[in-house]
């Protein structure tokens, strides 16, 4: 054991410098906790990988200011504006459909588009915002060689892949972020649910001009039915940069050995239906889906994140979206405990609220890969309807955990889990988007743009008592207070009791991840008692 002088401390460290480690770093800053995040590559991703960022994801960089850099790097959204079927881009069109995040009445949900940005042009962004932040420190080119938890916090080894200097830290927490085959959890013995090995697929990275194909039908996905294989093109550039992935390898008779460059480009070429199209072959890499959860998301002092916690097939675009979402829910957690704000308990609540979740995206996305004949040779499979139509899995996420307040209301009811999203403020939910606008006419402003750092309190225009109990909880808990009607907020408060579920005397108590923790439709006999047992309760120091 080395010297204790010699050991560096640090709150939080974060390995994995993925999407979701870098947004950890990020949102741990935001919230004034300091952080290491280490990552044995040396630098941001080199192939496209996941590139769909939804508009629940977008709705988070919206909230912490990063949604107009990850825009500009990513593709107007136009081009993820429809899905194509076709047997080659050159031949016959199979179908088309518009995603319903692309559907005219998705404004009435959120405010914020979805974004098509491949994951090396989207991670540099991230990375440039988590290094301008002093509360964080980002070293690539270091792996985690091992580690040792106990009840006050880990003890890590750190090696420098560059020169091979070995340093020791100590962390009072660490989240996994290492991705699917985490060293971190098969070390802690985490087993993981689900189905292994569920089909296998070739990415291909590749050099071509597509133009005359897509230029006017562009699309984020094409998906070609050839006779002899199945292939997906995926839009990086619209241009001359391509994603080529050839599906369910071992169910057409391929090997991943059988991707040479040469036959990579015909097959490139066929799936055009241009057999003399100049092709260039960047990468190839196999890869084998799986849809497989953690059976826990947090093991004493360490918490997995993103693929480390679970596996899906990217049928549906959700695994790096799960990820950035559980690390959303996870770091104003870990601020509050590490701030004497809440209790360590608090915690726990990552694992009741995400897993539940991850279990229902990773068998969605299982639905969808088998209803597109990912599992077996089918020649006629489409996609089922629930396909890119998600609405529910991506806004209708309802957390139970000890961290929400129950009112006792029932859950919305909704034709389709999956597909159907009824806004509503029932704790748990995510707290839905309206539309407010100042009595002097300046910009509007959604709901959703006043949640982020801490908690909000939004109130009737006539529960200033809920407002002052608030103020009396500032000195324990970052709580901010905002007026819907009377003067403040007026047009659009109508719709915001609608959506909300109170009457003008009423609160909703929002948490910094957007879900609701807490509602009164009316005022209470004693609005500062109430308030203070609910913001206890949510805390663990009930």
């Amino acid at each position: 054991m080395p010297d204790s002088s010699s050991i560096k401390h640090v709150p939080v460290l974060i390995v994995g410098g993925g999407p979701v480690g870098l947004t950890a770093s990020y949102l741990l800053s935001r919230q004034g906790i300091r952080s290491l995040l280490v990552e044995r590559h040396p630098g941001t991703a080199v192939h496209p990988k996941a590139r769909a960022i939804n508009a629940r994801t977008m709705e988070i960089y919206r909230q912490h200011g990063l949604e107009a850099a990850i825009r500009a790097a990513g593709l107007p959204p136009r081009r993820a504006g429809m899905v194509v079927w076709t047997e080659s881009l050159a031949g016959a069109e199979i179908e088309r459909r518009i995603p319903g995040s692309a559907k005219g009445d998705a404004a009435r949900i959120t405010p914020v588009l979805p974004c098509l940005c491949a994951q090396d042009d989207f991670e540099p962004v991230v990375r440039r915002a988590a290094e301008r932040e002093t509360a964080a420190t980002l070293r690539f080119d270091t792996e985690l060689e091992a580690f040792e938890q106990d009840d006050a916090g880990v003890t890590t080894t750190l090696v420098s892949k560059v020169d091979g200097q070995c340093e020791t830290v100590r962390a009072q927490y660490l989240i996994a972020a290492d991705g699917a085959r985490s060293q971190i959890r098969q070390a802690l013995g985490v087993p993981m649910i689900g189905r292994d090995n569920v089909y296998d697929s070739v990415n291909i990275l590749l050099n071509a001009d597509l133009q005359p194909w897509t230029a006017e039908r562009p699309a984020a996905l094409y998906f070609v039915h050839n006779p002899d294989f199945r292939a997906t093109f995926l839009t990086i550039n619209g241009i001359d940069r391509w994603g080529f992935i050839v599906n369910s390898i071992g169910a057409y008779g391929f090997k991943p050995d059988d991707f040479t460059p040469e036959r990579s480009i015909a097959m490139v070429r066929a799936a055009v239906g241009v057999p003399e199209l100049a092709v260039k072959i960047l990468g190839i890499a196999p890869w084998v889906a799986a849809a497989r959860v953690a059976e826990r998301f947090g093991i004493g002092r360490i918490f997995l994140a993103g693929d480390a916690a679970h596996e899906m097939p990217p049928t549906g675009g959700f695994g790096m979206n799960s990820g950035i979402q559980d690390v959303h829910n996870l770091c104003w957690k870990l601020a509050l405990v590490l701030q004497d704000r809440a209790a360590p308990s608090l915690l726990q609540t990552y694992h009741d609220e995400r897993q539940p979740v991850g279990q229902a995206i990773v068998a969605q996305s299982l639905g969808n890969a088998v209803s597109m004949g990912r599992l077996q040779r089918q020649p006629d499979a489409r996609a089922r309807p629930e396909y890119l139509n998600e609405r529910g899995l991506i806004f209708g996420s309802l957390y139970r955990s000890a961290a929400i307040v129950a009112d006792g209301t029932p859950a919305p009811e909704v034709g389709n889990p999956v597909t159907d999203y009824v806004p509503s403020a029932r704790p748990g939910s995510r707290a839905p988007h309206v539309w407010l606008t100042p009595d002097d006419r300046s910009a509007r402003t959604s709901t959703i743009d006043l949640v982020g750092q801490g908690f909000v309190m939004m109130a009737g225009a006539r529960g200033e008592a809920w407002a002052g109990a608030a103020r009396d909880l500032t000195q324990d808990l970052p709580l901010e207070t905002v007026t819907i009607g009377d003067g403040a907020y007026n047009t659009g408060a109508r719709a915001w009791h609608d959506a909300y579920g109170v009457d003008d005397t009423g609160a909703v108590l929002v948490r910094p991840d957007g879900h609701v923790a807490w509602r009164s439709a009316s005022m209470a006999a004693n609005p500062a008692a109430a308030l203070r047992e609910a913001t206890d309760a949510i805390r663990g120091r009930a």
